[in-house]
């Protein structure tokens, strides 16, 4: 194939279609190794965490888009075990999900979950809210009103895609609003990092007993990131952000942990090839049908999904590209 990979064209009603959660074909890339693959027969998302630094627990998810044999298992959720108390940081998909991680939770501890956290308003990152105390499900304001405006749509697709996974799932909108800052909860020393950029509002946690950092979709590792609600210069800002944390090990929205700063080199040079894609055709005059023939460069045929965001990507990001090139025509 060359040094490039081309997907192919759509007809243009099919460019319609833009958000994240629409299905398309499957992607090429290299499939998931470490996760257990779900039992769709019993509805079991298998969940296990694992322990990547002292208190510090990891559901690691799928890297594959929504089905009905994955259940939406494509997310990384996690939890911190204090002294007192566990903060759960992003619920999973569904309110069986939820569930299901409440109860690998209680194999580790008995301690009460004390704060659950949303990271941003997308619905594999907190359809699982039923599950946990009400009182303890926080997020950043503008992650709140993102869930009270979109979160019944998400779930209706989701159902839709995912089929009875989703069964007795409603969306739950956290009560408590966070701030950033550095404080104790559960006796671990924590601090929220607000940021934007894959989203209007994104949370990071910083455990600073581990270095150990939960990055939400900020950060994407061996999978392509998702574009639906993204503003690419501030993403790209909030990596830079990222960048100055003296951290030991990441934990991105979707991939493996890591140790070293993979995540963030991955993520960074794939927007800025996106950005450029998108700026490039736009000036050149090119239509949707031809962005969307564009080759994809060597280096990210690595990435999980790689093709398929991509699609997605000229749907979400081009026309505010060419409404960009217009404008400037204009001001001249």
């Amino acid at each position: 194939m060359g040094d490039t990979m081309r997907p192919p064209a759509l007809p243009r009603a099919l460019l319609l279609v833009g958000l994240a959660l629409t299905p398309a074909p499957t992607s090429t890339a290299a499939p998931p190794a470490v996760p257990a693959v779900p039992d769709a027969a019993h509805f079991d998302y298998r969940l296990d965490p694992r322990e990547i630094a002292p208190g510090v627990h990891v559901f690691v998810g799928l890297r594959e888009d929504f089905t009905p044999a994955n259940g939406g298992n494509i997310v990384n959720t996690g939890f911190l075990v204090g002294t007192d108390g566990v903060i759960v940081i992003d619920t999973g998909p569904s309110r069986r999900y939820g569930e299901q991680m409440l109860a690998a939770i209680r194999r580790v501890t008995a301690l009460p979950v004390v704060l659950t956290i949303n990271t941003h308003h997308h619905p594999d990152h907190f359809l699982g809210n039923q599950a946990f105390p009400a009182a303890t499900l926080a997020a950043l304001p503008e992650t709140l009103r993102g869930i009270q405006k979109d979160g019944e749509a998400f779930n209706e697709n989701l159902y839709r895609m995912s089929g009875d996974w989703m069964k007795g799932t409603e969306r739950v909108t956290p009560a408590q609003t966070l701030a950033p800052g550095r404080r104790s909860v559960g006796g671990r020393d924590i601090e929220i990092v607000a940021l934007d950029g894959h989203t209007p509002a994104d949370l990071v946690v910083i455990d600073h007993a581990t270095g150990t950092v939960f990055a939400g979709d900020l950060l994407f590792h061996d999978r392509a990131a998702t574009t639906p609600h993204a503003n690419l210069a501030h993403w790209l800002a909030a990596l830079d952000r990222l960048e100055t944390i003296p951290v030991k090990r990441w934990v991105p929205g979707h991939g493996d942990p890591a140790g070293d700063d993979a995540p963030i080199r991955q993520t960074r040079s794939y927007l800025e090839w996106l950005a450029a894609t998108m700026r490039d055709g736009a000036e050149s005059g090119l239509d949707m049908t031809e962005m969307l023939a564009r080759p994809i460069p060597q280096r990210f045929h690595g990435l999980a999904e790689v093709e398929r965001e991509y699609r997605r990507s000229v749907v979400h990001l081009y026309p505010a590209e060419e409404q960009a090139v217009l404008e400037k025509a204009r001001a001249r």
